[in-house]
């Protein structure tokens, strides 16, 4: 279930490639890179690229109050109403280690990993665009 109330599943991303950023709002780090992973967002707008951010602690509420706050625009999965989102990403990616971000191939393989703080979206960017060139 995101944050909007609305469900979605992997199939809604198929055939793009997505960044997916494990955050929650109590989170120091998630909140300074979150104007990052916005600018990344915005600049592949056109471009089959989509983002989906996964709340691992917060309410639908709190999830919100954040995106609003910080400008995010993409919407987020809620872990705490539906955990299956986090067992898909078990093997993946330590789940303690937030925030970390995720991008996946067209064919939803993991093509990189950041785990920890995006320090700048350039780098996000680079590795979105790395990943739309190979496939």
């Amino acid at each position: 279930m995101l944050d909007t109330g609305d469900t979605v599943t992997s199939d809604e991303y198929a055939g793009d490639v997505v960044v997916v950023n494990f955050w929650y709002a109590a989170c120091a780090p998630c909140r300074v890179e979150a104007p990052e992973l916005e600018a990344a967002h915005e600049a592949f707008a056109d471009d089959d690229v989509s983002f989906l951010g996964v709340n691992i602690y917060d309410s639908a509420a709190a999830a919100t109050a954040f995106a609003d706050t910080y400008g995010i625009t993409y919407p987020s999965a809620l872990a705490t109403v539906d955990g299956s989102v986090k067992l898909a990403f078990a093997e993946e990616t330590p789940l303690n280690a937030v925030p970390t971000t995720i991008v996946l191939d067209r064919k939803g393989r993991v093509a990189a990993r950041i785990i920890g703080q995006l320090s700048s979206a350039s780098i996000l960017k680079t590795l979105i665009s790395e990943t739309l060139d190979e496939s």
